[in-house]
């Protein structure tokens, strides 16, 4: 079974910067998957709840982990209480499955509500989110992160031991430029070769094939790096809020449909049987 002293030696194989990746992690048994971005505010927590949700209702067993540690933004979209258990864990307060939220095969590890201690702490917080995944990665199916934003070399240490990344691109040129120097660092720093891509408010077909040639053509040309394209999710034209709404909605809906084919296509590639086959019900 993985440990804490696995990852320990992972990372100490890593030069002292984690600017470099020499070796490859072991084989775990649960798929990690970073959702990830180079700019904010595309989505990011919806897409990584809703798979997390739809990966649990077909039978796997999930868990989320909120990686934007002092901010409490999946508590606050699924309506249930904030908390500051990440810090109590890393302050050794509460132990790991006391500070895990279950509602049945999701399982969910949140940020704190804007915590001072958390913020002023020395600890290396993306060495928690690791020796996280040392514990718990024979215990789940898929441990889904969701990842910050940006290119803070935190952010690249977690998305760099992930098996999969999901980099979520909306229809804005910031959010294009970003994700890709996002994935061109990866590649060069870390030696990643393989990203999935989702784009999320798509308005229309003309504009999801543009950016999809776009970055995808960017990607080929300049690194050595694959683009493997998830599909679309359609926008909605009234508000954010109404967005939320109806992707959350497990009825049968635009979005909802959309977003099913997406999980789809991700878990018919990585081929994982789910623990309980009686619960699947979306396809």
């Amino acid at each position: 079974m993985a440990s804490e002293m696995d990852v320990q030696n992972w990372l100490i194989s890593q030069n002292s910067s984690y600017e470099q990746f020499c070796s490859k992690k072991q084989k775990r048994k649960a798929s990690t998957v970073a959702i990830t971005s180079g700019k904010g505010g595309v989505g990011k927590t919806t897409i990584s709840l809703k798979m997390s949700k739809v990966l649990s209702q077909m039978g796997y067993k999930v868990l989320l982990i909120d990686c934007d540690y002092n901010l409490s933004n999946t508590v606050v979209k699924l309506g249930i209480p904030v908390n500051n258990n990440f810090f109590k864990y890393i302050n050794k307060e509460k132990s790991l499955d006391d500070c895990i939220y279950k509602d049945g095969n999701f399982h969910l590890i949140s940020g704190c509500n804007g915590s001072i201690d958390l913020f002023n702490t020395a600890v290396k917080l993306e060495n928690s989110i690791l020796e996280i995944l040392g514990t718990k990665e024979r215990d789940y199916d898929y441990i889904l992160l969701d990842s910050p934003a940006g290119i803070s070399k935190e952010n690249l240490i977690i998305n760099a031991y992930c098996d999969y990344r999901i980099v979520v691109v909306v229809p804005d040129k910031s959010s294009i430029t970003d994700s890709y120097s996002l994935i061109k660092i990866l590649n060069l720093n870390h030696g990643i070769h393989s990203n999935h891509l989702l784009l999320n408010k798509i308005a229309n077909k003309k504009q999801y094939n543009k950016i999809v040639k776009s970055l995808g053509d960017t990607v080929q040309n300049f690194i050595d790096c694959r683009l493997k394209i998830l599909g679309g999710i359609p926008a909605e034209k009234n508000s954010s809020e109404l967005f939320e709404e109806k992707i959350f909605n497990t009825e049968k809906n635009k979005l909802h449909e959309k977003f099913c084919n997406v999980i789809k296509k991700f878990t018919d590639e990585g081929a994982i049987m789910p623990r309980n086959l009686g619960r699947q019900k979306f396809f």
